[in-house]
């Protein structure tokens, strides 16, 4: 089944550490909750919530970027893992993106597919917009 939503992010936690090595080279930990901007109620029920831990390798802001995501719905959840590239200069950032667990309602689910995230319009938010293929 193939599924589109995009949320609303918000930073509610920030870690970094400068390398040393060259100018402007950080590693980051980053927390961020979200809230949906268009999202299409599915099998598991209504939003409740989502949340991901992101570590970012950057040099001048751009780098890859690897983490975790947790979408809590009213009958069940689903758990993903992600990877990609942000650009420094744009300030964009896209990569894929694959479940590995699911619980309730979405036990057993699979899944796979894309992610692009935005700076939104408040400081500390983005926007990300995600595009992928489901099977439970």
């Amino acid at each position: 089944m193939e599924r589109k939503a995009t949320y609303r992010l918000k930073v509610t936690r920030r870690e970094m550490l400068y390398v040393g090595d060259v100018p402007d080279h950080t590693l980051m930990l980053t927390e961020m909750e979200g809230e949906p901007i268009e999202y299409l109620i599915g099998l598991a029920g209504d939003f409740l919530f989502r949340r991901s831990v992101t570590f970012h390798d950057r040099i001048k802001g751009t780098g890859p970027i690897q983490g975790y995501a947790i979408t809590a719905f009213q009958h069940g959840s689903v758990y993903s893992r992600f990877e990609g590239h942000r650009d420094g200069h744009t300030k964009l950032s896209n990569g894929t993106w694959k479940t590995y667990k699911g619980a309730g309602t979405l036990s057993g689910i699979q899944g796979e597919g894309t992610f692009k995230v935005k700076p939104g319009e408040e400081a500390q938010e983005f926007v990300i917009e995600i595009l992928g293929e489901y099977r439970i």
